[in-house]
């Protein structure tokens, strides 16, 4: 990495938390490692970090919770860590806000690169991400494009190169692993995207990941620009309506 990234590390184990903030500064990360919410609140507000990694079971102020916390004040990426793949906790943490999680015990390698893909889709969400959708939209049926690259879906309204949406005028806060979801969707109008390939575009997993991970945005996508925007065709994934 050019520079440094800053990782808010809030983890109660004591031996985890030493050894994964041992791996992750081998790695180039700086690290600020706290064992509780409250205080992992406290240095998010203080540090300002790039991405926080949040352990699900901390006490004073839980994972979920906390992650609530952070993105009622901020987009930084979270990822959630959970000792369980099956458990609830996943789908509260990606529903409070988080954009992606990590299941415990978790390989050091597998949590740098998770890291490293979540820096890299918000890295292009202000930047490529917005250039390529606007491209691959040119042709599509029911998008009409706007001057400045905007393109309309009823009273929806996406900006390509701004990455702002509104809708029925109205400012619509994404977060930017939502934006590029959006993006994804308005490139293709009226096209079945599997949560597969979502996975692969969005949240850059070579491999099959866990697609609930989709299903928790998509559901939150659409409560911010509308439920019935979004089309669900079972037993294939998502449309945009056009």
């Amino acid at each position: 990495m050019a520079e440094q990234t800053h990782v808010l590390f809030v983890e109660d184990d004591d031996v985890i938390r030493e050894a994964t903030q041992l791996a992750l500064e081998r790695d180039g990360f700086v690290v600020t490692a706290m064992p509780d919410g409250l205080s992992g609140l406290e240095a998010f507000r203080s540090n300002q970090p790039d991405i926080a990694l949040l352990d699900v079971m901390v006490p004073g102020l839980d994972g979920v919770s906390l992650c609530r916390r952070i993105r009622d004040e901020s987009t930084v990426p979270v990822i959630m860590l959970s000792a369980r793949a099956d458990s609830i906790d996943v789908v509260l943490g990606l529903e409070a806000g988080a954009d992606d999680y990590v299941t415990k015990p978790f390989d050091g390698a597998v949590l740098v690169a998770r890291i490293r893909a979540v820096l890299r889709r918000f890295g292009h969400a202000g930047g490529p991400a917005g250039g390529s959708a606007g491209a691959g939209s040119s042709g599509d049926e029911g998008a009409g494009r706007m001057n400045g690259g905007v393109l309309r879906f009823g009273d929806l309204e996406v900006d390509t190169e701004g990455m702002e949406v509104r809708r029925g005028g109205a400012h619509v806060a994404l977060t930017p692993t939502e934006m590029r979801l959006l993006l994804e969707f308005s490139a293709a109008p009226g096209t079945v995207l599997s949560r597969d390939k979502l996975l692969e575009r969005v949240w850059d997993y070579g491999w099959g990941g866990d697609t609930r991970v989709v299903d928790v945005h998509v559901q939150r996508l659409r409560t911010k620009i509308g439920q019935d925007r979004i089309e669900t065709v079972r037993g294939f994934g998502y449309k945009l309506k056009g």
